[in-house]
């Protein structure tokens, strides 16, 4: 039987969600050491792991483990919870990913700092050139839920503590995400460190994220 919050989700997406089926994700760069079950993945991160792209630091990265699945649907929703326990050093970090081809992807997840904080976050990378936005949260936080939103080639980020109320973190623009993308999850540590991301609920569903109501598109100013 389902659990209150397992119901609760599925009231929230209208009860049209699909569980994941793990052979349809395939890997982008496998890494050395992972688990894949039925209900959960488990991703070991080896030191020196990322995506980053030129901006600001002007080094490149570009070598976190991926796994997606592939898909031409223009309106769906992905949701994962992550569980990053194991995080202990500047930087690891797991989440969803939206990742193209070295120079065109995005990424959301917790990047652990220190004993006290951490950085909840996304980076959305176009042409070759990454940005980064980020929030402080506390470091007693160590699970995570994402949504991942499709419009077209338009896309939106968002997080929840408890897999059923969600805030936006992002909305962005793909200037190459108009066709057929690839999405899942990812995990790395950029510095001299290793943990055990484990990803878990994993469903895509009916695309939550709404068509706009107000303005509508390319109204005129003068």
């Amino acid at each position: 039987m389902r659990s209150q919050m397992e119901e609760q989700q599925a009231e929230n997406t209208g009860g049209k969600e699909a569980k994941m089926k793990m052979n349809e994700f395939q890997w982008t760069r496998q890494p050395k050491e992972y688990k894949i079950q039925e209900d959960k993945i488990e991703i070991t991160t080896e030191p020196h792991t990322d995506l980053w792209q030129r901006t600001y630091y002007h080094f490149r990265n570009d070598n976190a483990p991926v796994l997606q699945m592939e898909t031409e649907e223009q309106y769906f929703s992905f949701v994962v919870k992550t569980d990053f326990s194991g995080s202990h050093h500047r930087f690891d970090q797991c989440g969803i990913v939206m990742y193209l081809d070295s120079e065109n992807w995005l990424k959301g997840s917790v990047e652990y700092e220190n004993e006290e904080y951490q950085h909840l976050g996304s980076v959305v990378t176009n042409g070759g050139y990454s940005d980064w936005a980020t929030t402080v949260i506390d470091a007693s936080i160590k699970s995570m839920w994402y949504r991942f939103s499709r419009r077209e080639d338009d896309y939106c980020i968002e997080c929840s503590r408890d897999g059923i109320n969600y805030s936006q973190m992002r909305i962005c623009h793909m200037n190459k995400g108009g066709g057929k993308i690839r999405f899942g999850i990812y995990a790395c540590s950029p510095e001299d460190s290793s943990f055990t991301a484990v990803f878990s609920k994993m469903a895509v569903m009916e695309c939550q994220w709404k068509a706009h109501e107000g303005q509508p598109p390319e109204e005129s100013f003068s």
